[in-house]
């Protein structure tokens, strides 16, 4: 008879209150676990579909107190049409190839990230991440990870998407790009390059991780229609009236055995 070990129960922490990225004069708190040991991938998995998102090797989804404005927010491929705007901003980058490769930092991402940074988002945390910084965001996971690299007709790096696979769909983790070609939308266009590698790969889903409708920054994913949103702790259909925040029942905590 083989001894199998029994399984450790996971562990959820809720974190300090600190000044919310996306909405001016709201407070953040997260609830986060730890992603590891040999079922991290089936426990991301679950973490996923819940509503949670992954850094590095903790899973988190947003506790806020009298808040819900953040919506987990997926698309799914078999169904998604393209709209007129989406549809130039794939003409206006034919030219722009993307190759998936495995989540190794090099010197040539870096680069790129920090010119990114710098450029959008000169007052956030990111913007002060070293090299090792950066690596540690790429190379620390848990689950199958590899980055999108986007290359122009010169073999010039001009985005990256750092995109974790799911059993059941891609998961946007972060993208950047090249801050002077910002009217190319590649932010949009990585999206649709991941839309069409889920549906290559058979996979019914990508996830986006947060649609907040409050925030400038992160309006942009309800774009994606049909998109599906994480309501009361059932995924549905995003609505056309959709645009303020919805009820967001607490994240589930997702036993390693369920």
């Amino acid at each position: 008879m083989t001894y199998k070990p029994p399984r450790r129960p996971q562990f959820f922490y809720t974190t300090a209150p600190l000044p919310c990225p996306y909405v001016a004069g709201r407070t953040e708190r997260k609830v986060v676990t730890e992603i590891t040991g040999p079922d991290s991938d089936a426990l991301h998995d679950r973490l996923s579909r819940a509503g949670f998102r992954r850094s590095h090797n903790i899973a988190y989804a947003p506790v806020c107190p009298s808040c819900n404005a953040c919506v987990p927010i997926r698309i799914p491929v078999a169904t998604f049409q393209a709209d007129r705007t989406l549809r130039r901003v794939d003409r206006y980058n034919a030219d722009i190839a993307g190759f998936e490769v495995p989540a190794r930092a090099t010197a040539e991402q870096f680069q790129l990230f920090q010119r990114y940074q710098l450029a959008r988002h000169s007052d956030g945390d990111m913007a002060t991440m070293g090299f090792y910084d950066y690596r540690a965001m790429v190379e620390d996971t848990p689950i199958e990870t590899s980055i999108i690299e986007f290359r122009d007709g010169e073999d010039r790096l001009v985005g990256g998407c750092l995109t974790d696979k799911l059993g059941d769909g891609l998961s946007a983790v972060y993208s950047y790009f090249a801050p002077e070609m910002e009217r190319r939308s590649l932010g949009n266009f990585a999206i649709l390059w991941l839309i069409r590698r889920a549906k290559a790969l058979g996979l019914p889903y990508v996830y986006l991780g947060y649609w907040v409708p409050e925030s400038p920054k992160m309006a942009y994913k309800a774009r994606f229609r049909p998109s599906e949103v994480l309501a009361g702790g059932t995924w549905r259909v995003l609505a056309d009236g959709d645009h303020a925040p919805m009820p967001v029942a607490e994240p589930a905590m997702v036993s390693q055995s369920g």
